[in-house]
């Protein structure tokens, strides 16, 4: 696809986004719940959570046909699920070390800088000025609302920062498959590869805490890993589950309409969602800082869909 699409096409692209940047809000807030007031590991939690994305997945599994599901590309599909499962544990962890809601979605704005990286190094798709401009803005606004530079910058702050380039990677392996491969396709075969990558993982570290239980850090394995929450613990995780699959899918279908790069921006607005999700839900209102931050973030997804609008008219002009 090249780099200047049609206007309905960004519209679209940025809608799946918008809408997946607020399941991806959702599950943020679940994250951060389910290991402190129902105890979960954070690596028995990232299993169940994709198992029960799969298991919701399934019915559009049956209705493409298992025979849709073959791909040129298997050794790719295996590298983006493993990547996205690690960036998952990574993630994760940093929810069960007690890392505030805030700062880890704050942080996660830097997957922009990685992802523009990413997608020129590898995709072939130089970034326009006005989208590098997006990304510093977004990435500037997610810094301002962490309010790190109050704080300083710690071991567990290096968390968020490493899932930010997991996932950058995950996404710029999905736009490369997104070339050839279908929405369902991308969608399936990593809610399908990436169960048995979360399970290796899983099954690793709890080999590793029970050979060195001093080596692995306080909340990876709490435990017996696979055990379950009761009650409203388990309705969590199944909802859990499923805004993991939803998410996962509207991503699928904008990376499809539209460049990784035009996208990510709209991506950003999981920090604000994230944020005033915290705020109603688990009374963690947001400092002052917040409302410039969130500005910053809002400005750069208006920017950039503001100037790739303009440039679409003008072309359509000529």
């Amino acid at each position: 696809m090249n780099q200047i699409s049609s206007q309905p096409r960004l519209v679209y692209g940025a809608t799946l986004m918008l809408a997946a940047a607020l399941a991806f809000a959702a599950t943020n807030v679940i994250q951060s719940v389910l290991p402190w007031q129902y105890g979960m590991s954070s690596t028995g939690m990232a299993f169940w959570q994709y198992l029960i994305a799969t298991l919701f997945v399934l019915p559009l599994i049956l209705r493409i046909g298992i025979d849709k599901m073959k791909t040129r590309r298997p050794l790719a599909h295996e590298i983006r699920a493993f990547v996205s499962a690690l960036g998952v544990h990574v993630f994760v962890y940093g929810f069960s070390a007690g890392v505030p809601v805030w700062q880890m979605v704050t942080l996660l704005a830097m997957g922009p800088l990685f992802i523009v990286l990413g997608s020129a190094l590898f995709l072939k798709e130089p970034p326009s000025i006005e989208r590098l401009i997006a990304a510093v803005l977004g990435f500037t606004g997610a810094i301002i609302v962490s309010g790190i530079g109050g704080e300083g910058f710690s071991v567990m702050t290096l968390v968020p920062i490493a899932a930010a380039a997991l996932w950058a990677t995950t996404d710029v392996l999905t736009r490369y498959l997104a070339r050839e491969e279908s929405p369902e396709t991308l969608t399936v075969s990593l809610l399908v590869l990436i169960t048995p990558n979360h399970l290796l993982i899983l099954l690793a570290v709890t080999a590793l805490s029970m050979v060195a239980p001093n080596l692995l850090p306080a909340g990876v394995v709490t435990g017996f890993p696979l055990q379950l929450p009761d009650g409203v613990g388990l309705v969590l995780l199944l909802v859990l589950g499923g805004l993991t699959a939803l998410a996962q899918y509207l991503l699928a279908i904008a990376y499809k309409v539209a460049d990784a790069s035009y996208l990510q921006p709209f991506g950003d607005l999981k920090v604000p969602l994230t944020t005033l999700l915290g705020w109603v839900l688990l009374s963690q209102a947001p400092s002052a800082l917040f409302w410039p931050g969130a500005l910053l973030i809002l400005a750069a997804s208006g920017y950039i869909f503001y100037t790739d609008n303009i440039r679409t008219r003008a072309l359509k002009a000529v």
